[in-house]
């Protein structure tokens, strides 16, 4: 593989320098979609995944429902509730359990309200908590300090806002100390807040505002209703184990029928990872699949024109297999030719495909927030992946043609017009 040998090669490729081109296009055109493709799904995982930034792992959500089976003389369709005793009862009761944050929400799920102080109102998330839930979705206090179990022992009509509540409700004027009106009852702000969340629930909690659990019952007339539970299970257990235990104990407290399905609803963030990380890994396999096809397009494609190549070159082979030219150097001559094409195609279309996903990333950055799409990219595993198939591919496309081209015999080349 001397100097002369390469000079050889670019001379040959180059010598239809547009019929090369076309048969290029292939190749880089598979290889670009490959890289765009598997990029693309990279930038949606990281954009999902992202969204549960701040959320602990072993966590687990739960709410009740209707029962769907009869059991014990109940009929079906009974409406199943939580109140605070069940809450203690699973926590003396399921080890599993290693926090446990009763909830509830003026207006139901996502609900708003109005909210006042002064002239000024918003319609804003309201919640009742307990200290504990600040581990299940960390709170980025800013100012203040949070809901503390002095608030929820002694009633305390107090509350931690978010930074969106503040500046809608405040402005420029501090809000610590200042009393909001919600529902006709007074709080007096003792924490601001921010969140690690990013995108619509990141804007959510800045939205949102946080009482203590017991004087939210007892403010707004709840009675001991419990709306849904946030859980994190105890050292040496698994979410899922939790997540059995947790509800076979309420069934059998709320006399549910054990194989129900539907009491009560519930979901772990460890469930929630699983089901993105299997849809996402079909994402990958999808796009190596169409990029695998469009690059075995391509690699026809420069087949073709190898053998096309290798026709017009008949007589060049006959003189070199008359002077002692062995078919093993033919052989490698016509393969290191389409080798060189395909990789040189390859890396091309690799680099323009990166060079559009850094064209994209810069486009979201000056976007600010893109919601669910984040950073796509590729990694070095899939550029070494992409490397070793343009080899394997560039190999295979040339060796049909040398075949063919060590197929000739030396006297029928010689006697050939090609």
């Amino acid at each position: 593989m001397d100097r002369d040998t390469w000079l050889e090669i670019l001379q040959v490729i180059l010598r239809n320098p547009w019929r090369t081109f076309l048969a290029s296009i292939g190749v880089a055109w598979g290889i670009m979609m490959l890289v765009l493709m598997v990029g693309a799904g990279n930038g949606l995982e990281n954009g999902v995944k992202q969204e549960f930034d701040g959320m602990a792992q072993n966590s687990m959500w739960l709410w009740s429902m209707s029962t769907s089976m009869p059991y014990k003389g109940y009929k079906q369709g009974r409406w199943i509730s939580l109140n605070n005793g069940d809450m203690e009862y699973l926590r003396s009761r399921v080890p599993e359990v290693g926090v446990l944050a009763p909830r509830l929400q003026l207006g139901g799920w996502r609900g708003a309200n109005n909210v006042s102080y002064g002239t000024k109102s918003g319609a804003f998330q309201v919640n009742g908590d307990y200290p504990e839930y600040s581990l299940v979705e960390p709170v980025q206090i800013i100012r203040g300090r949070f809901i503390n179990h002095g608030d929820i022992d002694q009633f305390r009509k107090v509350c931690s806002i978010g930074k969106q509540v503040a500046s809608v409700l405040f402005g420029e004027e501090d809000p610590m100390g200042k009393y909001i009106r919600i529902n006709g009852v007074n709080f007096m702000v003792v924490g601001i807040f921010g969140t690690l969340k990013s995108g619509e629930d990141a804007e959510e909690d800045l939205q949102s505002i946080y009482l203590p659990f017991s004087t939210f019952q007892r403010a707004f007339n709840m009675g001991d209703n419990v709306g849904w539970v946030s859980l994190l299970s105890a050292p040496g257990y698994t979410v899922s184990e939790m997540q059995q235990a947790v509800i076979s104990a309420l069934k059998a407290r709320k006399s549910v029928h054990p194989d129900d399905p539907r009491a009560f609803g519930n979901w772990t963030l460890e469930e929630r990872m699983n089901e993105m990380n299997l849809v996402f890994s079909a994402f990958d396999i999808v796009g190596f699949a169409m990029g695998f096809l469009v690059l075995v397009a391509g690699i026809i494609g420069i087949v073709n024109i190898m053998l096309i190549t290798v026709k017009e070159r008949t007589k060049e082979f006959g003189i070199r297999r008359s002077i002692g030219a062995t078919p093993v150097r033919v052989i490698w001559q016509v393969m290191l030719e389409t080798l060189l094409l395909t990789v040189v195609a390859g890396f091309a279309g690799m680099i323009i495909g990166v060079g559009l996903l850094e064209l994209i990333n810069t486009a979201l950055a000056s976007m600010g927030d893109s919601g669910s799409f984040k950073n796509p990219g590729v990694t070095l595993n899939l550029v070494a992946t992409a490397l070793i198939v343009m080899i394997i591919s560039g190999a295979i496309a040339g060796l049909l043609p040398a075949l063919r081209a060590v197929a000739i015999r030396p006297v029928d080349a010689l006697r050939s017009d090609g």
